[in-house]
């Protein structure tokens, strides 16, 4: 009979005679890897006698794990009773034909596989060669060896994307030998491997060899990206290319670990379009003064306030002026009635990116959307401005914008302080009903608290600028001025652009002194007529330029 018993509840293995023999019907064979195999017909004494083993193996590991000190007796018992009862039940004669060989614990690994191989019906997994000599497979799996150590080798296989090496927006030819590209990276390859990228130009001229260059990259969103991070990518060439006329493409490579990631064409030149870019990056003067790059517009935009901050800035940068506005979701149709008399004058380009929301990045990917602008417009303006479309640029009553910049001639890049105001706060004295009254009339409360560092905004001279930010570049050549709010500032309308003119001053202050100190949720403010001063001028400079426009409720 067979029994259970000794310490720790290791196997003991007793033989009894001839008579009590066991009677079974099927035997067990347990390779090294731990599959089982069975052959013949399995009864209940007979799943009762594999139960009986398994629990007992599984009662061995206990032992191993909780008393260290026995555990080699314990283990040398176990297997000893097992391989003990495997020979017993080969040697009987009248069983022989129904059981397999007892386990031999020393087999070459070689063997094992390939009887594994057998007993699966040599089923080989998709894409593998059996026959190369290296392994063998097992169900769908395939076994290779080791220095003679058997290894199931398993197979990855990627379905879908959670983000892709590089989304491209946009590339542009900076000079003879040069070119920018722009777009988004996985953020997670970029910051857990070293991603390069190479340059190559194909001449469309197949005589004519091709070219390479490392790239250098860029990443202006300081680390804000989320799945995505923005990539300025600039090549440069040794030499001039495509300067023949006859186009040709240029190629971007990505490359991770020495690995070639991914490589697409990111532009490509006709002889009209080397003709047109070239034109403008060799001249020596502007179509331009001004060039004014927006941030993404989004949410529920009101067209009145669009409609305010129109009339007034293109008034203040004068008829050589050009602004560049991107939709991501926030161009209504009225908002777009709203350009479209300014697009007539030509004063206004629209771009629709509201793809962006497929690319996780910051903040409707702004960043994006200025390096984008900055390249495309780069050689059409002096000077290019970045701020928002809730902040007004000023200059004091006496002066222009014009003159104003040419006195930073010599700097690259300016930044202007902000002067924040509230949002609710409105002087008692003022129509605020009136629909005449536009929002930087009755807002005239500033944000007077002191120690704290209010946001600054720039302009630049983008023929020196290699990539930008949303309050400043850190990409240039050249030198940076921050200004003093005596030359040049903005006002900030905090919280006003999606709000209705009911919204704004929900606080009527019976003040009219510019000495005194408002209160509001704990902040302290003052009376600032300073873009009051200009709202008639410009009513009657939109009134001149386009016409009457209805009043935006």
């Amino acid at each position: 009979m067979m029994t259970f018993s000794g310490s720790f509840g290791c196997l003991i293995h007793r033989s009894g005679g001839s008579s009590s023999r066991f009677r079974i019907l099927e035997a067990m064979r347990m390779s090294p890897n731990g599959i089982l195999y069975r052959y013949g017909v399995m009864n209940i004494k007979s799943l009762l006698i594999v139960f009986l083993l398994l629990s007992t193996l599984i009662l061995a590991c206990v032992c191993l794990t909780k008393y260290a000190s026995v555990r080699p007796a314990c283990l040398a018992t176990a297997f000893t009773s097992l391989q003990n009862t495997q020979n017993e039940i080969a040697n009987s004669s009248h069983l022989r034909h129904a059981f397999v060989k007892p386990v031999q614990w020393d087999v070459d690994n070689r063997k094992l596989a390939a009887a594994a191989n057998d007993r699966n019906g040599s089923t080989h997994a998709e894409g593998t060669d059996a026959e190369n000599g290296d392994g063998y497979h097992l169900g769908r799996d395939k076994i290779i060896f080791v220095d003679n150590v058997t290894a199931i080798h398993r197979r990855f296989k990627a379905f879908g994307s959670a983000s892709s090496v590089f989304v491209h927006f946009g590339a542009y030819r900076g000079g003879d030998n040069s070119f920018v590209v722009v777009g988004l990276g996985s953020k997670p390859l970029h910051v857990y491997s070293d991603v390069t990228y190479m340059c190559e130009w194909e001449p469309a001229n197949t005589h004519r060899p091709r070219s390479k260059a490392q790239a250098e990259k860029f990443f202006p969103d300081w680390g804000y990206g989320r799945v995505y991070t923005v990539v300025v990518v600039n090549c440069t060439f040794s030499e001039g290319v495509g300067l023949d006329g006859k186009g040709g493409k240029l190629i971007l490579h990505a490359i991770s670990a020495g690995i070639d990631m991914t490589t697409f064409t990111a532009l490509k030149e006709t002889n009209e379009s080397f003709v047109a870019s070239s034109s403008i990056y060799r001249q020596e003067s502007y179509k331009y003064d001004f060039m004014y790059c927006g941030s993404s517009l989004f949410g529920d935009i009101n067209p009145q306030r669009i409609r305010e901050w129109l009339a007034y800035h293109t008034r203040l940068m004068g008829p050589r002026s050009h602004f560049v506005f991107h939709d991501a979701g926030g161009v209504s149709q009225g908002v777009r009635k709203v350009l479209l008399a300014w697009q007539a004058l030509g004063y206004v380009t629209l771009h629709d990116i509201r793809e962006q929301a497929k690319f996780d990045g910051y903040y409707y990917n702004q960043f994006l959307v200025v390096n984008d602008c900055l390249h495309r417009t780069r050689f059409l303006a002096k000077w290019t401005f970045f701020f928002d479309v809730d902040e007004y640029l000023y200059i004091p009553p006496h002066t222009t914008l014009l003159r104003t910049m040419e006195s930073f001639a010599n700097y690259t890049q300016i930044t202007f302080q902000q002067s924040p105001m509230s949002s609710k706060l409105c002087q008692s004295t003022q129509n605020t009903s009136s629909r005449k009254t536009w929002a930087f009339e009755k807002l005239v409360f500033l944000n007077v608290k002191r120690g704290i560092r209010w946001d600054r905004k720039y302009a630049i001279q983008a023929r020196n600028v290699l990539a930008t930010g949303v309050h400043l570049s850190e990409n240039l050549i050249g030198k940076t001025l921050h200004t003093k709010e005596s030359a040049i500032k903005y006002y900030h309308y905090h919280n006003t652009i999606t709000r209705r003119d009911e919204d704004l001053c929900k606080e009527v202050v019976n003040s009219s002194s510019t000495r005194l100190t408002t209160y509001s949720d704990k902040d302290p403010f003052r009376l600032d007529f300073g873009m009051q001063y200009f709202a008639q001028e410009v009513k009657k400079f939109e009134l001149h330029q386009i016409g009457p426009q209805p009043f935006f409720t």
